[in-house]
């Protein structure tokens, strides 16, 4: 493991060849289009492997997405379109980064884009994510890098979410 690595702050994965990791501006409308879409693919997938189809951003408006005060960050193809992004807010009171989502178009799986978006830098705050308890290849892409699992919560019937804390 390389000395600036640790379980805290695992060491970045390679970017694949052509994409870039880069901001993303949910104002820019055919960027907002990209990751709506990517999203809605992703949490289809999500649905099926917990078994539960209530997922809010299944049914999220283009408009509801891009009016929420969060930070994207992309895995941008050559060609210019979307491959993977995370969306977060800090709380900068509490020096908390809370992960809003991280989705991977399922072209895209199995590339290392969720780690390489997620070891991004999360400005020394400490950070916490959720996911449906049963979506047990986020569950495992958690664990290996370095986030903790807290207590389960069941916030709708039939719904069991996992979260986690990556300390600062």
């Amino acid at each position: 493991m390389p000395e600036d690595a640790s379980p805290r702050h695992p060491p970045r994965a390679p970017t694949p060849p052509g994409m870039a990791i880069r901001a993303l501006d949910p104002r820019d409308a055919v960027i907002a289009s990209d990751v709506h879409a990517v999203g809605r693919r992703a949490y289809a997938v999500e649905a099926e492997l917990i078994g539960f189809d209530g997922i809010p951003a299944l049914t999220e408006s283009l408009r509801d997405m891009t009016a929420r005060p969060l930070r994207w960050l992309g895995a941008v193809t050559g060609e210019g379109t979307v491959a993977a992004f995370v969306a977060w807010e800090t709380e900068p009171d509490r020096r908390v980064t809370q992960i809003d989502r991280v989705c991977v178009d399922p072209a895209w799986f199995r590339h290392g884009l969720a780690t390489r978006l997620l070891t991004e830098e999360a400005g020394g705050h400490e950070v916490r994510v959720s996911t449906g308890a049963d979506n047990e290849p986020a569950v495992r892409l958690y664990a290996r890098l370095g986030f903790h699992r807290t207590a389960d919560s069941h916030p709708e019937p039939g719904l069991r979410m996992a979260h986690f804390v990556r300390p600062r």
